[in-house]
């Protein structure tokens, strides 16, 4: 028997027939069968598959041929899913070769790419992590056929594969088109999601209902935030902030989602849509006075600025609450027809209750889900559970069972939104019974860090699924930003089909082989390190990255004592403060303790890799992702030595040696100039990618402008600063971009260092605050110049700038 059909075989005979609690009740019986029925037909679903077929490997469209099976095919139960491969035994002359069956359009995708991964050796990932690599797979006539068991029958251990984070359609998605979206669909069915969040052009709806209760275009420009700032706009956060949104920006948006959520129904999905939390114009006071409407604190303005800091939330007990859910309900059935029972709503995700009495947190959520059942009368509410993470202080198990238990059984399900860090199932009796799914985090800001927690991601599912009371339903990626880090994805999608734990150490000899195109055991060696340093992160830590090239401290080091504390290159840097005193947003500069980046391996061990990785260079130079993955090697390696000279240079002006100082500053400044060169020899590296895209859809120059800010901003500043107080929320979404790097963080990075050595020049006290208060006036016009045009095509030969790199700082 040939080994990958051994490997298959098991993979068939591991599809047992094991389910959580949660799918053995009736509700959620009930629930998939409804879902079921809002699907279209086995043709339009068929159809869909040959499209996305046609897209990924136009010169195959006539090799495969799809069916849509019933569930009862799957042998698991009316809650099966599954897709079947099979051998063509018709005519075969310019026919098709494999028949591919599954119980919807996404079955039949995943197959596909079962097929072709495991029978074929080719890889698929985002554009901007390599791309697609079909060039393994044999010519129409000549695919491989199944030898030995002639099948493959792979099902779904639980219903339900999650997709998105509420606020990945700002820093990921905001300035795509369809063609974009086309592309990301069709890698969602490829990787089996059938349960996508979709939260496009909600605001033109909103528009719709708020004028029903006399909300002016004029009160909804200071309530909407601009393109990049959405999410939080839509989550109560902030208002006007990067705004107002034109009305070609609200009709687009609106086609767009329409576009989006007809192709996601083709292929059998179930799209998430929005739901209402309580977040209202600040004009509803006026004309709804008796309404039990409730100003927010401030969330992470320097000053309290009211122009966007200070959002109103109307509670849910209030009956005018109950209105204006079921009118946003129902104007979304009203524009997309009855497509979806499921709806997303995080009314208390960073709003605390003003009180922790269990009845009136269950009258909350009673009233909450009463808003979405007026407007459909099946429908579900999906919930983000990192509210029991972030504020795990208020939410102790009285108040999460008032919550969870306010509404019917089978009427809430919950994300596990950190499970692969910090799971919630395990610490609560199963969310206290109520259907959840497990959630990989990930990514936070869409940063680019080479991070993941592969045992993690390999296992958990499982031990949560088989764990005794199980109420899990599904598994979701839940990520802040996507294109990045591929072998974590690609890992994490196929939990949606493993009934059992991976062995990671075996599979991801087989992901490099299709990801290169070849095996290459300089390549093998080099993942072997790989997966135990980088890829298995098991502190505990989010890991949001604070590299000091993108997230340089603003800091005093003159105030603070490094004795001891200098050498990094080897050491395990880490925050100790407690995850759940964390929020998303850290709202705090360290301006008198030790700055920390989050380091969790040995980088003598990574810098072994990336030498066997260049060593693989000559074999593989042809290939995209290997040029990706050897790119963003080196840039990890160099960004994590520009921490260890960073704490040398303060660690030399501490001790006020100026020689030190201006030797490492030259180093750090050096060191941020040649990643900058490295990044601009991929072309998925590029600041211009992402301000071209926001500028492309812009109608008129003052849209074009207006994104263009956005866009700048949120990579950088982010929010409001003032005098000598950068936002709060300073390069949280940073990026390692070409570009970025050269023209913001090198003239920041340049000023700071400047000042230092002024100040041991001078022998006078650090200037802080003269650094600040020029560095914010530098940063303003950088985000407000429209001037520079980036480049949108790689410079270089990647391959000859990492070895020099290795070399220059290595050797």
């Amino acid at each position: 028997m040939r080994p990958m059909e051994f490997v298959l075989l098991v993979l068939l005979i591991l599809s047992v027939h094991s389910h959580s609690l949660s799918l053995q009740h009736p509700a959620i019986y009930t629930l998939l069968h409804r879902l079921d029925s809002l699907r279209p037909t086995s043709s339009v679903q068929e159809s869909a598959a040959k499209g996305l077929l046609k897209r990924l490997i136009p010169t195959h469209s006539q090799s495969f041929d799809f069916t849509i099976i019933s569930k009862d095919v799957c042998g698991g139960g009316s809650s099966s899913s599954c897709f079947l491969i099979e051998n063509y035994d018709g005519p075969r002359r310019n026919g098709p070769e494999i028949v591919i069956k599954g119980t919807t359009g996404v079955e039949i995708a995943s197959g596909l790419h079962w097929y072709l991964k495991y029978k074929c050796n080719a890889h698929v990932s985002w554009d901007k992590t390599g791309g697609i690599q079909v060039a393994s797979v044999p010519n129409p006539g000549h695919l491989p056929r199944l030898e030995y068991s002639k099948r493959i029958l792979i099902r779904r251990p639980v219903p339900w594969n999650y997709y998105q984070n509420v606020v990945t359609s700002s820093y990921s998605y905001v300035w795509w088109g369809w063609e974009r979206w086309e592309r990301e669909i069709d890698w969602m069915a490829l990787q089996g999601i059938n349960l996508p969040l979709a939260f496009t052009g909600q605001e033109a709806i909103w528009q719709k209902v708020f004028k029903r209760f006399n909300i002016s275009k004029e009160d909804l420009d200071d309530y909407f935030g601009g393109p990049a700032f959405l999410a939080w706009a839509r989550m109560g956060n902030l208002h006007a902030w990067g705004g107002p949104l034109s009305k070609n920006w609200l009709s687009d948006q609106l086609i767009l989602q329409k576009q989006i959520l007809s192709r996601m129904l083709e292929l059998g999905m179930t799209p998430v849509l929005p739901s209402f939390s309580g977040n209202v114009p600040s004009a509803l006071r006026k004309i709804y006075p008796a309404a039990n409407i409730t100003r927010l604190d401030d969330w992470n303005t320097v000053d309290g600025d009211s122009r966007w800091c200070c959002t109103y939330l109307l509670n849910p007990s209030d009956p005018l609450f109950i209105d204006i859910g079921e009118a946003f309900i129902k104007q979304q059935i009203e524009e997309y027809g009855e497509i979806t029972n499921i709806y997303n709503c995080d009314t208390f995700n960073e709003n605390t209750p003003p009180t922790s009495e269990p009845e009136y947190i269950s009258s909350l959520g009673a009233a909450v889900y009463k808003a979405m059942s007026k407007g459909n009368k099946n429908a579900v509410w999906l919930m983000q559970g990192w509210l029991f993470s972030s504020d795990s202080k208020f939410w102790k198990p009285p108040q999460m069972k008032a919550l969870l238990h306010s509404v019917p059984f089978g009427k809430m399900i919950v994300l596990d939104l950190f499970a692969d860090v910090k799971p919630i199932w395990n610490t609560s009796a199963q969310f206290y019974g109520t259907p959840y799914i497990w959630c990989m985090l990930h990514n936070f800001g869409g940063n680019i860090e080479m991070y993941g927690t592969l045992d993690s991601v390999s296992s958990g599912p499982v031990d949560a699924r088989v764990s005794k009371n199980s109420t899990m339903v599904g598994v979701g990626m839940c990520m802040e930003g996507i294109e990045h880090n591929p072998v974590v994805y690609e890992l994490m999608s196929e939990m949606a089909f493993r009934d059992e734990k991976v062995d990671v150490q075996k599979w991801l000899k087989s992901y490099a082989r299709r990801r290169y195109m070849k095996q290459n055991n300089q390549i093998d060696a080099a993942w072997e390190i790989l997966y135990h340093t980088i890829y298995n992160c098991a502190d505990g830590i989010a890991d949001h990255n604070t590299d000091f090239i993108v997230k340089l401290p603003d800091w005093d080091p003159s105030s603070s004592s490094l004795h001891g504390k200098s050498k990094q290159t080897d050491s395990h840097m880490i925050s100790t403060e407690p995850y759940e005193t964390k929020r998303r947003f850290l709202s705090q500069d360290n301006t008198s303790g030790l700055p920390e980046a989050h380091l969790w391996y040995s980088t003598k061990e990574v810098i072994k890799a990336l030498r066997l990785f260049l060593e693989a260079g000559d074999d593989l130079n042809g290939s995209l992702t290997y040029r990706y993955d050897m790119v963003d090697l080196t840039r990890q390696a160099l960004s994590k030595l520009a921490n260890t000279v960073y704490m040398e240079a303060v660690n030399a002006f501490v001790k006020k040696d100026i020689q030190s100082l201006r030797r490492f500053s030259k180093k750090f400044l050096e060191l941020i100039k040649d990643i900058d060169v490295l990044l601009a020899s991929d072309d998925n590296f590029l600041l211009g990618t992402w301000l071209e895209s926001a500028k492309k859809l812009a109608r008129n120059s003052d849209e074009r402008k207006q994104y263009e800010w956005n866009a700048r901003t949120q990579v950088t500043m982010w929010y409001d600063s003032k005098g000598v107080n950068q936002s709060k929320l300073h390069d949280y979404a940073n990026k390692f971009w070409s570009g970025l790097l050269g023209d913001y963080y090198l003239p920041r990075a340049t000023l700071y260092f400047n000042e230092l050595v002024k100040s041991l020049e001078d022998n006078k006290k650090l200037e802080i605050e003269k650094w600040r208060r020029e560095w914010i006036m530098m940063s303003h016009k950088w985000q407000q110049s429209s001037s520079e045009v980036y480049p949108v095509k790689a410079e270089g030969d990647a391959l000859a700038i990492s070895r020099h790199l290795l070399r220059k700082y290595f050797t």
